[in-house]
């Protein structure tokens, strides 16, 4: 007999501990933090760091989870980041035609 048919469905994991832990996106997470958005790529990193400490203490759900929560907060920030460039670069671009005057076009 299996020893896992007689366990009760409460301690079965959704992950199990032989596959390879779940991405921890640190490296997107420092990236945007330093080009983007600084405030949400921190709360990106705080979850990336979670990733692996999670796993290894055998919260498999929890490391999937902040995983999840890492990459979310990054692509955020990532976003933002991609905004505020947007402004920034119509902004220059206005102050430049209305400088040079809009007849010089």
């Amino acid at each position: 007999m299996n020893e896992e048919q007689h366990q009760p469905e409460s301690v079965q994991e959704t992950h199990r501990p032989q596959q390879t832990p779940p991405p921890n996106y640190l490296v997107f997470a420092i990236l945007t933090t330093i080009f983007c958005c600084q405030v949400l790529g921190i709360v990106s990193i705080v979850y990336a760091a979670q990733v692996n400490s999670k796993w290894n203490a055998g919260d498999y759900n929890g490391a999937w989870e902040s995983s999840r929560n890492a990459k979310t907060w990054a692509w955020i920030s990532f976003g933002i980041g991609f905004v505020l460039l947007g402004f920034v670069l119509l902004s220059i671009f206005g102050v430049v035609l209305f400088g040079l005057g809009i007849d010089a076009l």
